[in-house]
């Protein structure tokens, strides 16, 4: 089974060291793979180009349709291993799109890196298989509110949400658009009993002028919940831009 991967901008695979820039591992010299598919179409998506392709309606605030031969690429799970392995790196971010869609040739991957630590971006919409369950010692899980535009039946799944507020490996990340979006971060704080120093509070935007600008009313409202606040490290080095 291949894993289907994003593209970078020559058309080869989506592999890449960089810092991580988000979240609880925010500066951590890591590598990174980014897969293609995502069973969610989020409206402010920055990685759009893994998953609406042409023909794709859902609809996305950009309006851009990508070529799907020229934005994934597929490669088995050894070939995969043996580039990120190729980095040097000590810890792998597994991102995407979602990866958990793939997650049987993820664990044929990390079979052939057993000394990596290793990271999984989520949506928070799919089980983690056993199989794979074991190779992971951090889930970055960011749930989609309503500003997203994805059907609540769809993003916030109560089985899946009661299983990561219980998951000590798990860390929750919300993206942030305006002070109200708050609001519905605190109801399923509420709901789901997620602990406030495992989530993490993070503006939308692709651009750092929106992002200082956000975080400037964001931060209160962090000291005042008691959750933490995440950058978008990588946004501020190197923009909006693939393989950073």
């Amino acid at each position: 089974m291949n894993l289907t991967l994003a593209t970078d901008d020559t058309g080869g695979p989506e592999i890449f060291a960089s810092l991580q820039g988000e979240g609880p591992s925010m500066g951590l010299p890591v590598a990174f793979v980014r897969l293609s598919r995502c069973n969610l179409a989020c409206t402010w998506c920055d990685t759009a180009y893994t998953w609406r392709f042409e023909g794709d309606k859902r609809p996305h605030r950009d309006g851009i349709a990508f070529a799907r031969k020229a934005n994934q690429v597929t490669l088995s799970p050894a070939e995969t291993a043996a580039r990120i392995a190729a980095l040097g790196q000590r810890r792998l971010v597994i991102t995407g799109g979602e990866p958990l869609l793939q997650a049987g040739a993820l664990a044929e991957m990390l079979a052939h890196l057993p000394d990596i630590s290793v990271e999984i971006e989520t949506n928070g919409t799919v089980a983690p298989p056993a199989r794979l369950d074991i190779r992971v010692d951090q889930y970055n899980v960011s749930p989609k509110l309503a500003h997203s535009g994805n059907p609540a039946d769809l993003a916030l799944i109560p089985e899946r949400l009661d299983a990561w507020a219980s998951e000590p490996r798990a860390f929750l990340k919300f993206v942030i658009a305006a002070p109200a979006d708050v609001d519905e971060v605190l109801a399923l704080q509420q709901r789901y009993r997620f602990r406030p120093e495992r989530v993490f509070l993070m503006a939308e935007g692709t651009d750092s002028a929106t992002q200082r600008a956000r975080q400037a009313w964001l931060s209160a409202l962090c000291l005042k919940h008691g959750f933490r606040m995440s950058d978008r490290l990588h946004i501020h080095l190197y923009g909006d831009t693939r393989g950073t």
